[in-house]
């Protein structure tokens, strides 16, 4: 019996591993799409075709 015990005891660590890292991925996703949502927020504060005052322009 104290296989089966072992052997039960590796299965739910894995399960819980599994979980752990499904959960930081779908945190790092959310992360990832706040991130995406603020620069958008930023490119449309950003005046659009007026030339900088600077004498070159600083766009990719």
């Amino acid at each position: 019996m104290d296989i089966m015990n072992n052997i039960a005891a590796g299965y739910g660590a894995l399960k819980n591993a599994q979980v752990e890292q499904q959960y930081g991925i779908s945190v790092q996703k959310k992360a990832m799409d706040v991130e995406e949502l603020a620069l958008q927020e930023l490119q449309e504060m950003l005046p659009v075709g007026t030339p900088s005052p600077y004498g070159f322009d600083v766009r990719a």
